[in-house]
């Protein structure tokens, strides 16, 4: 595959060369792809290339609109020259509107997490994890059903009936069918009485355990850790928009599955939870 570097090069002389731009605008043009070539993901996958940029979008996100719109503009006029003179099939991905939170809850330490997991019983301990392991949201773990869950995947049903696919780690695996063994649940992973246990049910325990070491959290703190940790832990922003559901974060409808095992390989290098040293 051609680096974007090379792919850039030609692009700017395609467009002082044959075009017949002046300098000024070539150099326009060069210093955002500069910053492309910095902040994008642009990778090869199963005979497709992909150029992600989101890391740039959210590098940008306090840049006035007008602003925006120009990098935008020379991006996709970047992408549109490898399509048309190049020949090249490529995939923009993040160039959709990006919303941002105002704030996000401060991520939580993995090494309080693994402290909170050894005051913890089975059912309390899963719950961790899931939210954790998973970065699901409580009403997703209280929906959560027993048909749901295979050896290696999730299927999440998310806001608006949704649904997603999460990879799931033989360690969370292997504690799940521990509890199943446990609990006996009959339809729904958690359940109080033969029902779904109600969000605020889930709620109620992860906080009793959580007040029991002096800390005060909440479950969507351990969404935002369970993300948080696996993008400084190398894992592409795009890969994690989709883990966590986010449709707010970028466009995900071309790039819906995690299903390819390189994907996967890497979903589990950068996985919070993975056994290997934490870098």
């Amino acid at each position: 595959m051609i680096s974007l570097k090379e792919n850039i090069n030609s692009f700017l002389f395609y467009l002082e060369k044959v075009r017949g731009y002046a300098s000024s605008s070539v150099l326009t043009y060069a210093n955002v792809l500069n910053e492309l070539l910095e902040e994008s993901h642009y990778f090869e996958e199963e005979g497709q290339i992909t150029l992600d940029i989101t890391p740039l979008r959210l590098k940008n996100i306090n840049n006035s609109k007008k602003t925006i719109s120009k990098k935008l503009s020379a991006v996709r006029s970047f992408v549109k020259f490898m399509r048309e003179q190049k020949e090249i099939e490529i995939r923009l991905i993040g160039d959709s509107m990006i919303k941002v939170p105002k704030t996000l809850p401060k991520p939580l330490d993995k090494n309080i997490i693994d402290e909170i997991l050894k005051s913890a019983n089975a059912k309390e301990s899963l719950i961790v994890t899931l939210l954790y392991g998973l970065g699901l949201r409580i009403s997703e773990l209280s929906a959560l059903k027993l048909s749901d869950i295979s050896k290696e995947w999730v299927l999440v049903v998310g806001k608006g009936n949704k649904t997603r696919e999460v990879p799931l780690l033989e360690p969370i695996y292997k504690q799940i069918e521990a509890y199943k063994k446990q609990e006996s649940p009959k339809e729904f992973l958690f359940e109080k009485r033969g029902e779904a246990m109600k969000s605020s049910q889930i709620r109620y325990l992860f906080s009793k355990l959580f007040k029991k070491s002096g800390i005060k959290a909440t479950p969507h703190q351990l969404r935002h850790s369970f993300a948080t940790h696996l993008l400084h832990h190398g894992a592409r922003i795009s890969d994690v928009s989709e883990l966590l559901g986010h449709s707010s974060m970028v466009s995900t409808q071309i790039y819906t599955q995690l299903g390819s095992s390189k994907k996967l390989n890497e979903y589990a290098k950068a996985h919070p939870l993975c056994t290997k040293t934490d870098k």
